[in-house]
């Protein structure tokens, strides 16, 4: 039995209008313009970024940070020490998403400026930083996220054990706000804890100060418009990142619905009111309540490695901690905004380790020119992951063209169910960022009241290979005769099947030649296809609890 079909709903405009009026807004020209009201907005046009794919945003937001960085004097001391804690996190999203040295050396000099505020030692530089400026540490979710993007284990702990002086030693807000530190550490807390390793002290410290601080947290408005809605966003991110019990979203919601009321919208000429603080509120606000179910996605048949601006090996191509063109960080949003979790397997598959998932992941396994050291699936992994979907999981298969995947060994497991992928070459496409007028080769139309796609799109898949279909799968979409998405049935469970890994990050989020691939809506799509997925789960019981069954 499987759950009833729902298309996905739009989110309200309340967002969209927040946003596009921090859009109309000329940005600050130069570092001594940047303040906390920035970068709560430019964090907030991140999170709309993410909801929505619209790329202006993302454009918007490198735009005024370049203008920052250009300044000779951008990371002298004095600014506002929230404003500094901003403008570090969005080096860090520059640099996840561009991979440019220059915001890696960029966040490296601002990480050691703020770093003795948070008790951590300022990483071996070739010129001295001056004597720092004595300020607060508020810094904690952009050190923490340097610390785990370039492999600084050595900080994580101080760090999380800082938040239990912060609520009370934080400098008050410029506006002389004084819930503004206390709704700061939540949202602060909420930013951290991902970059905090399951089982590490460190997360363990993080999680207890987030529950002891969500406890005293105000349950109905502040006279503070930017601290409520601060607060109402590190709640509901928190229940949606499963760090707080589902109870704390009625309880934000709440309060939120009571803002919206009192205030409607904020006016962005009035300095009491932060429209980024208002639109970070809406965007978690417009998002899916969460649930139990865990999407595993596989790094172990795909386990390539590249250096980052550290010179450090990471893991990366179709990865959810990817977020340049070859990642999957928004697929990763798409699955966590429908209410699912999202975890990495860098290891093989077990009945142990594949138990507690609902969605197991698999894209573009290697081939040695990809990675040396290939971990191709063997028969022995084809046998656990066929009796795991047997029993109710759902299996989703995103190969891709014979010159960049291995093709022979996931036929191994995909012939389980009667889905064969072809060694062939099909929507080629040559020098797409050059010429434009190349991409139709890799244009899908979609028709909708299809089997899986509700609406009408344009997919954008370039260079894919084919499937073939028997013991009784069947084609979710064909193009120029060939089966392009497939499904089938085994057992209690579900198979997807898809040529092409196309919702990653260079062809979805919106900012790459937006001229060109404007025209595509692979985003759309993404999002009526994890609306999909999810109503193949069986209602119940889950696939743990039907362990050894078949």
């Amino acid at each position: 039995m499987h759950r009833a079909s729902a298309a996905p709903q739009p989110p309200p405009n309340r967002s969209a209008v927040a946003a596009n009026t921090i859009l109309a807004t000329a940005p600050p020209s130069s570092a001594a313009a940047w303040d906390t009201e920035t970068g709560l907005r430019l964090q907030a046009l991140e999170a709309q970024w993410y909801n929505s794919a619209n790329g202006a945003y993302f454009l918007y937001s490198r735009r005024t940070v370049d203008a920052v960085l250009a300044d000779p004097n951008w990371n002298a001391p004095g600014r506002s020490p929230y404003a500094d804690a901003l403008l570090g996190r969005q080096l860090m999203l520059l640099y996840r998403v561009t991979l440019k040295p220059d915001y890696y050396a960029s966040a490296r000099q601002l990480r050691n400026r703020l770093a003795p505020s948070c008790g951590l030692a300022p990483e071996s530089i070739a010129t001295p930083p001056s004597p720092p400026t004595p300020q607060p540490c508020v810094a904690q979710a952009f050190l923490s996220n340097y610390a785990a993007e370039f492999q600084r284990p050595q900080d994580l702990l101080p760090l999380a054990r800082s938040f239990a002086q912060s609520s009370t030693s934080a400098a008050t807000h410029p506006a002389q706000d004084p819930s503004f530190a206390q709704a700061w550490s939540a949202a602060s807390l909420v930013e951290s804890l991902p970059n905090f390793p399951q089982g590490d002290p460190a997360h363990a410290h993080a999680l207890t100060s987030l529950r002891q601080l969500a406890a005293q947290l105000p349950g109905s408005p502040s006279p503070s418009a930017t601290a409520d809605c601060l607060t109402t966003y590190a709640l509901l991110k928190a229940v949606r990142l499963h760090q707080l019990p589902p109870s704390f979203r009625a309880v934000a919601m709440r309060a939120w619905n009571r803002r919206l009321a009192s205030v409607r919208q904020p006016d962005p000429t009035n300095p009491a009111t932060s429209l980024g603080a208002f639109l970070l509120a809406s965007t978690e606000a417009d998002l899916a309540p969460t649930t139990a179910d865990t999407v595993l996605l596989d790094a172990w048949f795909n386990s390539q490695q590249r250096t980052n601006a550290a010179g450090q090996p990471e893991s990366f191509h179709y990865k959810f901690t990817d977020f340049s063109d070859s990642g999957y960080s928004l697929f990763d949003h798409m699955l966590q905004s429908a209410g699912l979790q999202t975890q990495t397997l860098f290891a093989a598959p077990t009945a142990a380790n594949l138990q507690s998932a609902a969605y197991y992941l698999i894209v573009s396994p290697d081939i040695p020119i990809k990675n040396p050291n290939p971990h191709y699936i063997t028969p022995a992994d084809a046998d656990v992951i066929a009796a795991w979907v047997h029993r109710g999981g759902v299996l989703i298969l995103m190969e891709n063209d014979p010159p960049n995947a291995d093709i022979e060994h996931l036929n191994l497991l995909a012939d389980r169910f009667g889905i064969h992928f072809l060694n062939v070459l099909h929507h080629h496409v040559l020098n797409d960022r050059v010429h434009g007028d190349l991409v139709e080769s890799g244009s899908i139309p979609v028709s909708p009241g299809g089997p899986l796609f509700h609406q009408s799109h344009t997919l954008y898949m370039k260079d894919t290979c084919a499937i073939s279909l028997s013991r009784g799968a069947t084609a979710l979409l064909t193009d120029r005769g060939d089966v392009v998405m497939a499904t089938a049935r085994y057992g209690r469970g579900t198979v997807y099947a898809n040529v092409d890994p196309w919702l990653y990050n260079e062809y979805t989020d919106g900012r790459n030649n937006p001229a060109v691939y404007s025209q595509f809506d692979n985003f759309a799509a993404g999002r009526e296809l994890v609306q999909w997925l999810i109503q193949q789960r069986p209602q119940s019981p889950s696939p743990a609890k039907q362990k050894g069954k078949q």
